[in-house]
């Protein structure tokens, strides 16, 4: 089954603000690339060719003279879609429906920067959902995983010898009280059935189509899967705050993104 990519470049990016007044939030420089390259290198490092670009907020007609066909990035031809006004992942995804087709698809959001390799993923998925996650800081401002706890006993001493993380239960949309100290990253990847999971969703109180709920739908199904980012593989949200698009920077020039 083929594998197609999209890159998610809505929204108004007013966490940035004043920065995004007169850009696009996808279009500031990190280190010495706009942020959106990022994640358009993470697909074609992946082995998807196939990419469309889903663009909303301010200044979107700055994309095409920016990314152009795709030649930059070895590809023959890149896509756009555009997005009206933001209404949450899952429905700019939703765009997509068409372009996708009955292939599998990668999603990553535009903002989202990683020296994770994702081409092993990509190249044996097959059907369903698969998530990755990382350990952060501050997993009340992500989706955060609860985990059914595998737990290893030495009976005789009765003492905890190993415990390690094994089914997720659920996952919360920005829990108050995190219940694992994981994030789900904003790097997903579904079959073509993920968009008939989202004609079911409802909006959420934020007034969002959230791809939480997708994933959970998925779990439900039994039909979810997941990944550890590597110790030495480091994810950043670089549009969720001044500090994070700073740090981007840094880590994008430390790894020689």
């Amino acid at each position: 089954m083929k594998m197609k990519g999209v890159v998610l470049c809505g929204g108004l990016g007013t966490r940035l603000l004043p920065l995004t007044k007169l850009i696009n939030k996808h279009l500031l420089p990190v280190f010495s690339k706009p942020m959106a390259f990022y994640p358009i290198q993470t697909l074609v490092q992946s082995g998807i060719e196939d990419i469309v670009i889903v663009v909303g907020g301010n200044n979107v007609g700055d994309f095409v003279p920016l990314l152009g066909n795709g030649e930059d990035f070895g590809l023959k031809r890149l896509h756009y879609i555009y997005q009206k006004e933001p209404g949450g992942i899952a429905q700019a995804l939703a765009l997509a429906e068409d372009f996708v087709g009955d292939d599998n698809v990668m999603v990553i959001l535009g903002d989202n920067i990683t020296n994770g390799n994702f081409r092993t993923e990509v190249d044996v998925f097959s059907q369903g959902c698969k998530i990755f996650l990382k350990e952060v800081p501050n997993p009340e401002k992500f989706g955060c995983p609860i985990f059914e706890t595998i737990s290893y006993y030495d009976e005789k001493r009765k003492t905890l010898i190993y415990s390690q993380c094994g089914q997720i239960l659920e996952i919360i949309e920005k829990p108050k009280i995190p219940p694992s100290k994981y994030a789900v990253i904003g790097i997903y990847i579904y079959d073509a059935h993920v968009f008939y999971y989202i004609r079911q969703l409802k909006p959420s109180a934020r007034g969002e189509l959230e791809i939480t709920d997708v994933n959970n739908a998925y779990l439900k199904e039994g039909k979810l899967n997941y990944n550890f980012l590597g110790m030495n593989e480091f994810w950043i949200d670089a549009g969720s705050s001044h500090e994070n698009l700073l740090q981007a920077s840094i880590l994008a020039k430390e790894n020689n993104l």
